[in-house]
């Protein structure tokens, strides 16, 4: 099985019948509604831009470690709030015809309405841990998508450096709030007081 979008072989294993789809020769054709659908049916996380569908790799261990150790700890910033904090697989749309899957995304207040139960409509806050597979995803297109869709911070965990970066939006462009590495603690502008510490990140088991 292969996820580039550039014209290789692009299959989808179904379990739910066991069948396999070739992706490709629809590339480009997918609506909303097809890619929502299709997305409910498999085990893989799975992205959308204007017809154009992107299978993404299964997570490593380390990469699960890191997700859930950083999840814990923004539920735990996030109780007094009545907040909700997330991984995933679950969609965030960025705008009509584009969808993303966040690693984390997070809303800061309870009864927020951009929370939906198919996808969300927004966030606060969203974090990505960079694949090695394509790391330009996370580091370059994922930036100008979430500003695109207003998030007004976004954590890049990147365990290629072992550096956290926290961009927060800014006239409708990210700019860096920090760049911190092992021994540094990594702090974010809109959750007031929040940050953790880049050596439990980058060590969670």
């Amino acid at each position: 099985m292969t996820t580039d979008m550039k014209g290789l072989e692009l299959k989808l294993l179904r379990p739910a019948d066991g069948i396999e789809m070739d992706l490709l020769p629809l590339q480009g054709l997918w609506t909303e509604a097809q890619y929502i659908n299709l997305s409910d049916q498999v085990n893989h996380l799975i992205e959308f831009t204007d017809g154009q569908i992107e299978v993404l790799p299964m997570p490593t261990s380390r990469h699960q470690a890191m997700l859930l150790w950083l999840y814990e700890q923004f539920k735990i910033a996030l109780r007094p709030t009545d907040g909700s904090v997330l991984v995933a697989p679950l969609r965030l749309r960025i705008r009509p015809g584009k969808f993303r899957e966040p690693d984390i995304l997070m809303l800061f207040q309870g009864e927020d309405p951009r929370y939906q139960e198919a996808y969300w409509l927004g966030a606060d806050l969203v974090v990505e841990i960079v694949s090695a597979d394509n790391p330009q995803r996370d580091l370059e297109d994922k930036p100008r998508d979430y500003a695109e869709a207003g998030v007004p911070e976004y954590w890049i965990v990147n365990p290629l450096d072992d550096s956290i970066t926290v961009l927060v939006l800014d006239e409708g462009m990210y700019r860096v709030h920090g760049r911190f590495g092992r021994g540094q603690m990594a702090g974010s502008l809109r959750l007031a007081g929040f940050g953790v510490t880049v050596d439990e990140v980058f060590d969670a088991r």
